[in-house]
This record gives structure tokens, C-alpha cells and sequence, in this order.
């Protein structure tokens, strides 16, 4: 008594109450478990699926998931498919209906054709203005012209120019991405709209709404502006024809599996073993700054 005396001077009663319900809930949960209670849980593969019709299909909600994996035999929950989307971040309303810019052009690319004016230095410290179009599907570009003098109507003219071309190759592109500068005027965009192409300007100041175009004018620096010295117009025009043709028919690209946009991708040497002697022959173009190679015949 004495020993418990002298504990109740050091905590109140309420204290020691509270420590014997611990102990008894403690070993209550110990010898007692429960078991669980509620629904069994999902497998992961119908989460992966579940993910995977929400990311494919922007316009499904999570009811009509829930459909769909019905018809698929898959017997869960509507409740479910909404906490798996609310889980991974997707909304499980129709919130995911707007596109991305970058979905719109994947989605779009073979109908995709993208224009820019872009500005070079001669020798002399001259300004001069290319103008190039591209195609998002195949990667083929095409330099339409270049002056020192811009005008809307000269990039009318080659607007013409282009639709010319187009048809003549049967191109089935619908949509024009170019920017907000003030020579593409009305009449430039009237001609495309007649011939059934749609222009669609990029926002102010966000290049990367025309990412492809503005690629390409990288490269199109690194591997041959900023290595050659253009002395004047026309020694810039022969540079550009030059390297829209290795870069058209020999230059590799990753999005093509290593094709070039008007050539197709050679068939591999199979197996790698057969290779005893290679006999590669190389050209030069503007004397060696871009090269090709190919077997020796």
C-alpha cells in the first residue's frame, strides 16, 4: 500500500486508468484479431487496365470505363474504377477531354505540316530570311526561298508555291502550324483554306507549339549555317538546295527508325557474323561538311 501510495503522488488516477484500458486493448488485439472487413481488394492488373482505358480514351469517365470492363467479363465496382483513376491522378470525370498540345500532334502528325521564317548573317553582316516548311510525319523539308527582304507578298507567292507542290506529290496534310508574325497575312492563309488546308497559329511567344519547325532550324544551323561562311544570296541558296537534299535523302532520323525521310531504311546485313570485309565509299557535300556513305558497289 505504501509503494502504491506513494505512485498516486507522482500521476493522477485518470493516468493509471488509461494505462490498464492500453494494456487490455493490447493484448485484447493480440489475441483476439479481426477480420477484414469489406470489399476483397483489386489486382493490380485491373489497375493497370483501368489506367490504361482512361489514358487511351480522354472522353471516358470513369462510368464508362466501368462499361467497358464489364463487357470484358470484369466484374468490379463503378465506385472502384473511380477511386483506381482518383489513385493515379486522373480526374474520373470528363475534365480529361481537352487535348494537349503535344497529344494533338502525335495524334495529327500525318496531316501536319509546319512553316517558319527564320533569319541568317552573311560574311558581311547582312541579313537574309529563309523560309521552310515541314512535314511532321516524314521529316521532309522543304526551303521554299530566301531574301533580304521579306514581304507579305513574296511569302504569299511561295504560300502558292507550296500548294503547287503539294498537289503534285498528293499530299494529304490538312493542317498548317505557323506562327503570328505580321507578314503572314490574310492572303497567305486564304489560298491554304481554299486548297483545305486549316492554319493553326502558335501562341505568343511559345515556340514549342511549333517544336518540329523549330528543330530542324537548330539543326539546320549546327550542321550547316554555323560552319560555312555565306557569302551572299545566291551562295546561300546553293548551301540550303545542298543540304535539303542530303538531309531529305541520306541524313538517318530516330523518329523513322533510322530512315531518311525520302529514302527508306536499308535492309540490315543479317547475322552480323556474314560481315567479313566492308567497303564503304563516302561524298562530301559544300565541301565536306555534311557526308554520305553507302556500300561501295
Amino acid at each position: 500500500m505504501d509503494k502504491l501510495r506513494n505512485l498516486l503522488l507522482l500521476v493522477r488516477p485518470d493516468t493509471l486508468l488509461r494505462w490498464h484500458r492500453d494494456v487490455l486493448k493490447r493484448r485484447h488485439a493480440a489475441t483476439c484479431r479481426p477480420k477484414r472487413r469489406g470489399r476483397p481488394p483489386t489486382i493490380r492488373s485491373v489497375h493497370v487496365l483501368v489506367v490504361r482505358l482512361a489514358r487511351e480514351n480522354a472522353s471516358w469517365a470513369y462510368r464508362r470505363i466501368h462499361g467497358e470492363l464489364a463487357a470484358l467479363g470484369i466484374n468490379v465496382a463503378a465506385s472502384t474504377a473511380w477511386e483506381i483513376l482518383k489513385e493515379h491522378g486522373i480526374p474520373p470525370a470528363l475534365e480529361r477531354q481537352s487535348t494537349a498540345w503535344a497529344d494533338f500532334l502525335r495524334s495529327q502528325a500525318k496531316a501536319l505540316l509546319a512553316c517558319d521564317l527564320f533569319e541568317i548573317r552573311t560574311l558581311t553582316g547582312a541579313r537574309l530570311y529563309v523560309f521552310a516548311v515541314i512535314e511532321h510525319a516524314s521529316r521532309r523539308i522543304r526551303i521554299l526561298g530566301a531574301t533580304a527582304h521579306p514581304t507579305a507578298e513574296w511569302i504569299v507567292q511561295l504560300g502558292r508555291n507550296l500548294l503547287m507542290d503539294l498537289e503534285d506529290v498528293g499530299s494529304t496534310a490538312r493542317f498548317l502550324i505557323r506562327d503570328r508574325d505580321s507578314k503572314f497575312t490574310a492572303a497567305f492563309d486564304a489560298p491554304l483554306a481554299d486548297a483545305g488546308l486549316t492554319v493553326v497559329t502558335t501562341g505568343i511567344q511559345i515556340p514549342r507549339m511549333n517544336s518540329i519547325m523549330e528543330r530542324w532550324i537548330q539543326t539546320c544551323r549546327r550542321e550547316l549555317l554555323d560552319r560555312t561562311l555565306i557569302w551572299n544570296l545566291p551562295h546561300l541558296l546553293y548551301a540550303l538546295r545542298e543540304f535539303e537534299t542530303f538531309y531529305n535523302e541520306h541524313r538517318p532520323h530516330r523518329t523513322l527508325k533510322q530512315a531518311a525521310p525520302l529514302r527508306p531504311s536499308p535492309e540490315p546485313i543479317s547475322p552480323p557474323a556474314q560481315i567479313k570485309h566492308l567497303k564503304i565509299c563516302g561524298r562530301g557535300r559544300l565541301g565536306g561538311i555534311p557526308h554520305e556513305y553507302q556500300h561501295a558497289a
